[in-house]
């Protein structure tokens, strides 16, 4: 299989949505997830999406964002059966990349901590742990 990452865009939300529910990934499609929150995200230019397709079918997807200092890279799913197969880690050196074209060098991952696959995936790629960081959130609707 062929491991070229290419970058969607909002034609491709319908494949990604279904995609996250195949890798198990909680999203929320009535919420920030919804059709016309990606698009507007997208439209900002600050978030990329890119996948690697196996044929016409999408089997893995991530999204990078960025605030032009450091780059975030989140909402990485692989569909099961394709995983172990490197797509993750071609995902990963993907916004590596991408964060590289906009000179940002501070890269980071959102990762739940019951999801030990991506953990390993990501200390794998020399993403390590920090011990003193604690992820807070303020949010208006319980739907975002």
């Amino acid at each position: 299989m062929d491991h070229k990452p290419v970058y969607l865009t909002t034609n491709d939300y319908d494949a990604i949505c279904q995609l996250w529910e195949a890798a198990g990934l909680a999203f929320k499609p009535n919420g920030r997830d919804s059709r016309e929150a990606f698009a507007r995200q997208m439209a900002t230019g600050v978030q990329a999406v890119i996948g690697i397709r196996h044929q016409e079918e999408l089997v893995g997807v991530v999204v990078a964002t960025h605030d032009s200092r450091k780059g975030w890279i989140n909402r990485l799913a692989v569909h099961q059966k394709y995983q172990r197969q490197g797509i993750g880690r071609r995902l990963i050196e993907a916004c590596e990349e991408h964060f590289q074209q906009h000179d940002i060098q501070i890269i980071a991952a959102l990762v739940e901590t019951e999801n030990t696959g991506s953990l390993a995936l990501f200390r794998h790629e020399g993403y390590y742990l920090h011990d003193n960081v604690v992820y807070l959130t303020k949010r208006e609707h319980d739907q975002v």
